[in-house]
Parts: structure tokens; C-alpha cells; sequence
């Protein structure tokens, strides 16, 4: 479940580097919670195809993680919020993620 919501994370950070086709076929599996199969019988390709895409589209998310370290950076800028006392600063903080 962790790695699903991680997965979830890194779509919605960096979904637009995702082809069209990339994010119709992530969505329909995670957020649609469709089968492989279902996917499969949607766009008239095979089973294994949509295993491959999905498991492609995954290791691109995964990727650009590495590479550019959004959801970690920020990670630690919301574990800083949490340790602010100044209201008016933390909602500005806020407002930037």
C-alpha cells in the first residue's frame, strides 16, 4: 500500500512529463482501480502490453524522482512547517507547495 500511494505521489508531481496515452493507462489502473485486463479489452491490446506500459510508466515516475527530488524536498519543507509557531508564515509557505 505504501508503495502505491509513493506511486500516487510522483503522478500527481509529475504527471505532465507523461504522455497522454501514459496517463489515460495510469489512471485507469490506479485511481479507476481497473484490471490489467480491463485496460487490456478497453484499448484492444494484450494483457501483457498494459503490464509492460504500466511497469514503464511506474520506473519513469520513480526516475524523474531520482533526478529531480521534488516529493523529497518537499517532504522536508512540510516537516519544517510543521515546527513553525508563526501562523501567517506557514499559510504563505503553504500557498508555494
Amino acid at each position: 500500500m505504501k508503495e502505491r500511494e509513493y506511486l500516487l505521489t510522483l503522478y500527481e508531481i509529475y504527471k505532465s512529463l507523461l504522455t497522454e496515452k501514459e496517463k489515460s493507462y495510469f489512471e485507469y489502473y490506479y485511481f479507476e482501480d481497473y484490471s490489467l485486463q480491463e485496460i487490456a479489452d478497453n484499448y484492444k491490446v494484450s494483457k501483457s502490453y498494459v503490464g509492460k506500459l504500466i511497469t514503464t510508466i511506474e520506473n519513469k515516475l520513480i526516475k524523474y524522482e531520482t533526478a529531480l527530488n521534488i516529493n523529497n524536498k518537499n517532504n522536508k519543507i512540510k516537516d519544517i512547517l510543521n515546527k513553525i509557531q508563526d501562523e501567517k508564515l506557514k499559510t504563505k509557505i503553504e500557498e508555494i507547495l
